[in-house]
């Protein structure tokens, strides 16, 4: 097995994005994709050179050819990704927005082939290939198996001591309940090294309002770097040593914001595992974030290493 310098799981699913602004109802062309929260990433690490492995299930079907085509033009390994008989791939539908404003998003997947995601897919030998392992909020919320495959990954990768970042990602709408979801996520938090939620959704998970109590509680559960996105305000930063808060990258047109949170964990993943301090971390986050909202798609803004090489050595 060749080493990986990060991996990570999740759902990946057809994404038809409008060709034209308005209700979803009245369009009636659409551009196809690949989309998912943990795909982005690996797809944005992937571009800036690192070695991405990515693990999920996708059915037998177009959806799942096309997904495997996407990772494959990536330079994604797709080592742990099983070809499920049963199940097929999700997808969705997402309206065109220019203008900055939520798109209107809706979602095709129960009972995907990801959603059956389980410890059966978990491969020692390949996880263990890898020196960072990256979780989201999404991927634990799409069924009870999916979740159980992801506390076993926290745990098992924490054993091996490698790093872990987590990005809450809430979505609400997959759990349960909302104590449900405090509750899972926070356990999963535990085993996070680097802890990336949005301010909302910190207090969503914590009780708490402010980005230094937010940030105090879990570091006081075992984290070693808290990073807070405060949306224009830039990013509340905590470690056991300092605090700071690090500025927001200004871009001239907010074109579609789905995406971003993706983008600022590239930025912050990349900067640590090159050795950069915390400051230069948050910061690319906030550029990479900055790109992805410049252009519509959930993937599509995200840097090669030549042009966010280029983009640091402006902002220098």
């Amino acid at each position: 097995m060749q080493s990986l310098d990060v991996v990570t799981y999740g759902e990946a699913m057809a994404l038809f994005v409008a060709t034209d602004t308005g209700d979803l109802c009245d369009v009636t062309t659409f551009v196809k994709r690949a989309a998912g929260a943990e795909l982005n990433v690996a797809i944005g690490l992937a571009r800036l050179g690192f070695k991405v492995g990515w693990a999920s299930r996708v059915g037998r079907d177009s959806f799942g050819r096309f997904v495997l085509k996407t990772l494959a033009d990536e330079n994604i390994d797709t080592g742990a990704v099983a070809i499920d008989d049963r199940y097929r791939t999700g997808f969705q539908l997402k309206s065109r927005c220019d203008d900055g404003s939520d798109p209107q998003i809706e979602y095709f997947r129960k009972g995907s082939a990801a959603s059956h995601l389980s410890l059966a897919d978990y491969k020692p030998e390949y996880f263990g290939a890898a020196r960072h392992l990256h979780l989201s909020g999404v991927a634990p919320a799409i069924s009870e198996t999916s979740f159980e495959l992801a506390l076993h990954l926290a745990q098992e990768m924490r054993a091996a001591g490698k790093t872990i970042s987590f990005d809450p990602n809430l979505r609400p709408m997959l759990w349960s309940s909302r104590e449900v979801m405090v509750e899972r996520l926070n356990k999963l938090a535990s085993y996070g090294d680097w802890i990336m939620p949005g301010l909302e959704e910190g207090r969503i998970l914590t009780g708490l309002d402010s980005p230094r109590e937010i940030a105090d509680f879990y570091l006081s559960g075992g984290a070693k770097k808290v990073v807070i996105k405060l949306g224009e305000k830039g990013a509340y930063v905590r470690t056991a040593e300092c605090e700071i808060t690090v500025p927001a990258t200004q871009v001239p047109k907010v074109i579609d914001t789905v995406g971003a949170g993706d983008g600022f964990a590239v930025g912050i993943i990349s900067a640590l595992l090159e050795g950069r301090d915390l400051a230069f971390a948050v910061g690319r986050g906030n550029r990479i974030g900055g790109m992805a909202i410049q252009v519509i798609g959930d993937s599509e803004g995200l840097p090669t290493r030549a042009r966010l090489d280029q983009e640091e050595l402006i902002a220098l």
